[in-house]
């Protein structure tokens, strides 16, 4: 039997977390399934003083995924850094290895429209993948603040890597790689950091295990440029943690909006954790505004990568496609036309299954 803990979160998580399992459970039953609700995120901190309970990190270990909707907002900025909602996402990725964030970015042909990318620099589309590192890096590096020796105050960031650390981010890259077109962009800065350096000299060692794969490295001012004026070049994408972050959002705009993006956190095994990209949009909580489609989309990525349910991925990922098809729109996506509610859109997949 199954297990999945589910975190609703903070903004908009709660809505489209229950349009996500009220579709899931059209595909798969829940009933046959073992599923635990938690908190993590400013909700937690409002409950119990801390963003990330033991409780919920004991039911995320003991679970063979997780799915999680968004957390964060202004409510809670004024709290210690230690102790902001966003401490909670960043811990339980840590506390359960997940070192490799997949984020796929896919230009569906009824948004075409909805890109800010003129046609002619769209061409056919594109389907790349972002594969980031997650747990290391500057997000995970020594912090600090304080007077300096002239007693002007300033503030520090560590960007720190270790060959273990690249290697096995690397490996996951080349494996995407291998199955889709076996082409690699390694994403760095290594004209001027030295972590960056590290970064390329182990991709290219690791690259000879992979002689079929073609590598190519790419500095991340002009990865970030080239994004823009020709998408369609990348297939698969390897960067580090903070150059991940920036330019799969990036890259999920290209697309005609950031609620469509869905995500993969992946350490050892198959356990991982899934969530949209979007974030919580706490301006549009409560609304019925929130596009569910990349939560949505982030359960058909468990099925297939922890789950090991190929057919029902694909089910869910066609009826988003044939829902777009057929016209349905939430705000983000509407533009001038009459827009769907966060239910109304996952009614709208339903019917497509």
């Amino acid at each position: 039997m199954p297990r999945l803990t589910v975190l609703p979160g903070d903004g908009i998580g709660p809505e489209i977390m229950e349009q996500t399992l009220r579709l899931l459970e059209k595909v798969v039953p829940l009933g046959s399934w073992q599923v635990d609700m938690a908190l993590i995120g400013g909700c937690a901190i409002d409950a119990c003083g801390n963003p990330l309970p033991q409780e919920t990190v004991d039911a995320c270990l003991a679970s063979d995924a997780v799915l999680l909707g968004a957390v964060g907002g202004p409510k809670w900025d004024a709290v210690p850094a230690s102790l902001r909602p966003e401490a909670g996402l960043l811990g339980i990725r840590s506390a359960m290895g997940l070192y490799a964030n997949l984020r796929p970015a896919t230009l569906m042909a009824p948004l075409a429209e909805a890109s800010p990318l003129k046609a002619e620099v769209l061409g056919d589309g594109f389907d790349l993948l972002i594969v980031r590192e997650l747990t290391g890096g500057i997000y995970f590096g020594e912090h600090g603040s304080g007077n300096d020796s002239a007693g002007r105050y300033t503030a520090y960031d560590v960007e720190r890597y270790s060959v273990y650390e690249i290697e096995r981010i690397a490996r996951t890259a080349f494996e995407a790689a291998m199955r889709r077109k076996k082409q690699l962009v390694s994403v760095d800065k290594a004209n001027v950091l030295e972590s960056s350096r590290l970064w390329r000299a182990t991709v290219n060692v690791l690259a000879a295990q992979y002689p079929q794969v073609e590598l190519s490295h790419m500095y991340v001012d002009n990865a970030a440029m080239q994004l823009v004026r020709d998408p369609g070049q990348f297939d698969v994408i390897v960067t580090s943690n903070m150059f991940g972050d920036i330019l799969s959002d990036e890259a999920s705009m290209l697309t005609g909006s950031i609620g469509l993006l869905p995500s993969a956190s992946l350490g050892e095994g198959t356990r991982g954790l899934y969530e949209p990209i979007h974030g919580s949009a706490p301006d549009i909580a409560g609304s019925g505004r929130a596009n569910p489609l990349a939560a949505i989309l982030s359960a058909a990525m468990m099925l297939r990568y922890s789950l090991e349910m190929e057919d029902e991925a694909r089910r869910i990922e066609n009826a988003v496609r044939d829902a777009l098809v057929d016209g349905a729109r939430t705000a983000d996506l509407a533009g001038g036309a009459a827009a769907l509610s966060c239910r109304e859109m996952a009614d709208a997949v339903i019917a497509h299954l």
